[in-house]
Protein backbone atom coordinates (compact mmCIF):
# COMPACT_ATOMS: atom_id res chain seq x y z
CA UNK A 1 0.00 0.00 0.00
CA UNK A 2 1.28 3.43 -0.82
CA UNK A 3 0.34 6.96 -1.69
CA UNK A 4 1.54 9.15 -4.52
CA UNK A 5 2.53 12.70 -3.54
CA UNK A 6 -0.31 14.38 -5.45
CA UNK A 7 -3.00 14.79 -2.84
CA UNK A 8 -5.44 17.30 -1.47
CA UNK A 9 -5.79 17.13 2.31
CA UNK A 10 -8.92 19.09 3.17
CA UNK A 11 -9.62 17.61 6.61
CA UNK A 12 -7.25 15.48 8.69
CA UNK A 13 -7.44 14.08 12.22
CA UNK A 14 -4.58 13.36 14.64
CA UNK A 15 -6.54 12.13 17.65
CA UNK A 16 -6.01 8.37 17.16
CA UNK A 17 -3.21 5.94 18.00
CA UNK A 18 -2.20 2.83 16.04
CA UNK A 19 -0.73 -0.14 17.93
CA UNK A 20 0.27 -2.28 14.93
CA UNK A 21 2.41 -1.72 11.87
CA UNK A 22 0.83 -0.47 8.68
CA UNK A 23 1.60 1.26 5.42
CA UNK A 24 -0.01 4.53 4.43
CA UNK A 25 -2.74 4.57 1.82
CA UNK A 26 -5.42 2.32 3.30
CA UNK A 27 -8.53 3.14 5.32
CA UNK A 28 -8.27 2.57 9.08
CA UNK A 29 -11.25 1.82 11.32
CA UNK A 30 -11.95 2.28 15.01
CA UNK A 31 -10.77 -0.53 17.30
CA UNK A 32 -11.61 1.30 20.53
CA UNK A 33 -12.88 4.83 20.97
CA UNK A 34 -11.56 7.45 23.33
CA UNK A 35 -13.57 9.73 25.56
CA UNK A 36 -14.11 13.47 25.35
CA UNK A 37 -11.86 15.08 22.76
CA UNK A 38 -9.54 12.03 23.17
CA UNK A 39 -6.48 13.95 21.97
CA UNK A 40 -4.23 12.13 24.45
CA UNK A 41 -6.46 9.16 25.25
CA UNK A 42 -4.46 6.00 24.52
CA UNK A 43 -7.77 4.12 24.20
CA UNK A 44 -8.57 5.88 20.90
CA UNK A 45 -7.07 3.22 18.61
CA UNK A 46 -7.44 2.59 14.88
CA UNK A 47 -6.27 -0.32 12.73
CA UNK A 48 -6.78 -2.03 9.38
CA UNK A 49 -9.70 -4.45 9.80
CA UNK A 50 -9.74 -7.88 8.17
CA UNK A 51 -13.53 -7.86 7.74
CA UNK A 52 -15.18 -4.64 6.47
CA UNK A 53 -18.65 -5.78 7.59
CA UNK A 54 -19.72 -3.53 10.44
CA UNK A 55 -16.38 -1.68 10.53
CA UNK A 56 -16.38 2.00 11.46
CA UNK A 57 -13.90 3.72 9.11
CA UNK A 58 -12.18 6.82 10.47
CA UNK A 59 -10.01 7.88 7.53
CA UNK A 60 -7.18 7.08 5.17
CA UNK A 61 -3.82 6.50 6.90
CA UNK A 62 -1.24 9.17 6.00
CA UNK A 63 1.73 7.71 7.95
CA UNK A 64 3.77 4.53 7.70
CA UNK A 65 3.58 2.85 11.12
CA UNK A 66 6.78 0.93 11.88
CA UNK A 67 8.16 -1.11 14.76
CA UNK A 68 11.81 0.00 14.96
CA UNK A 69 14.31 -0.63 17.73
CA UNK A 70 14.78 3.04 18.59
CA UNK A 71 18.01 2.31 20.49
CA UNK A 72 19.61 1.27 17.17
CA UNK A 73 17.99 3.57 14.60
CA UNK A 74 15.69 6.54 14.52
CA UNK A 75 12.38 7.11 12.80
CA UNK A 76 12.69 8.20 9.16
CA UNK A 77 10.82 11.49 9.28
CA UNK A 78 11.35 12.02 5.53
CA UNK A 79 9.16 8.96 4.91
CA UNK A 80 6.61 10.25 7.44
CA UNK A 81 7.09 7.20 9.68
CA UNK A 82 5.74 6.89 13.22
CA UNK A 83 6.47 4.21 15.81
CA UNK A 84 3.76 1.68 16.74
CA UNK A 85 1.70 2.97 19.63
CA UNK A 86 2.04 6.56 18.40
CA UNK A 87 -0.51 8.97 17.04
CA UNK A 88 -1.26 8.76 13.34
CA UNK A 89 -2.64 11.27 10.86
CA UNK A 90 -5.77 10.17 9.01
CA UNK A 91 -7.40 11.88 6.06
CA UNK A 92 -11.14 12.36 6.58
CA UNK A 93 -11.88 14.54 3.54
CA UNK A 94 -9.66 14.98 0.50
CA UNK A 95 -8.19 13.35 -2.60
CA UNK A 96 -5.32 10.86 -2.91
CA UNK A 97 -3.77 8.53 -5.46
CA UNK A 98 -3.34 5.11 -3.86
CA UNK A 99 -2.65 1.50 -4.79
CA UNK A 100 -4.52 0.14 -1.74
CA UNK A 101 -7.14 -1.38 -4.01
CA UNK A 102 -8.74 -4.74 -3.37
CA UNK A 103 -7.71 -7.32 -5.94
CA UNK A 104 -10.12 -9.80 -7.40
CA UNK A 105 -13.00 -7.33 -7.66
CA UNK A 106 -14.11 -4.97 -10.40
CA UNK A 107 -11.58 -2.32 -11.33
CA UNK A 108 -12.46 1.20 -10.22
CA UNK A 109 -13.79 3.67 -12.75
CA UNK A 110 -14.24 7.43 -12.52
CA UNK A 111 -17.51 8.35 -10.85
CA UNK A 112 -18.07 4.98 -9.15
CA UNK A 113 -18.43 4.73 -5.38
CA UNK A 114 -15.42 3.59 -3.29
CA UNK A 115 -16.08 1.15 -0.44
CA UNK A 116 -14.04 -0.16 2.47
CA UNK A 117 -12.67 -3.66 1.75
CA UNK A 118 -10.62 -6.13 3.81
CA UNK A 119 -7.30 -5.00 5.32
CA UNK A 120 -8.00 -1.31 4.74
CA UNK A 121 -8.13 -1.63 0.98
CA UNK A 122 -10.62 0.21 -1.20
CA UNK A 123 -13.00 -1.49 -3.59
CA UNK A 124 -15.34 -0.55 -6.41
CA UNK A 125 -17.69 -3.31 -5.24
CA UNK A 126 -19.60 -3.12 -1.96
CA UNK A 127 -19.11 -6.21 0.20
CA UNK A 128 -21.86 -7.20 2.63
CA UNK A 129 -21.97 -4.61 5.42
CA UNK A 130 -19.13 -2.51 3.96
CA UNK A 131 -19.30 1.28 4.18
CA UNK A 132 -18.93 3.82 1.37
CA UNK A 133 -15.83 5.94 2.02
CA UNK A 134 -15.62 8.01 -1.15
CA UNK A 135 -15.73 8.13 -4.93
CA UNK A 136 -13.25 7.01 -7.57
CA UNK A 137 -11.87 9.82 -9.72
CA UNK A 138 -9.97 7.59 -12.17
CA UNK A 139 -9.39 4.02 -13.25
CA UNK A 140 -6.26 2.09 -12.23
CA UNK A 141 -3.08 2.88 -14.14
CA UNK A 142 -0.35 0.41 -15.18
CA UNK A 143 1.11 0.48 -11.63
CA UNK A 144 -2.33 -0.22 -10.05
CA UNK A 145 -2.74 3.32 -8.68
CA UNK A 146 -6.07 5.14 -8.90
CA UNK A 147 -7.23 8.55 -7.74
CA UNK A 148 -9.99 8.57 -5.12
CA UNK A 149 -11.92 11.24 -3.27
CA UNK A 150 -12.25 10.35 0.43
CA UNK A 151 -15.27 11.70 2.31
CA UNK A 152 -15.71 10.22 5.78
CA UNK A 153 -17.81 12.57 7.87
Amino acid sequence: MALKPDRIETQTDISFFMNSTGTRGGVVSVVTGGSGVSMDDGNAVVNYVTDPSGAKPIGLLLNDVVNNDLTRQHINFHKDEVQTGSKVAVLRVGQVTTNSISTGTANPSAGADAYLAANGNLSAVQAAGAVKVGQWLSAQDSENYAKVSINIT
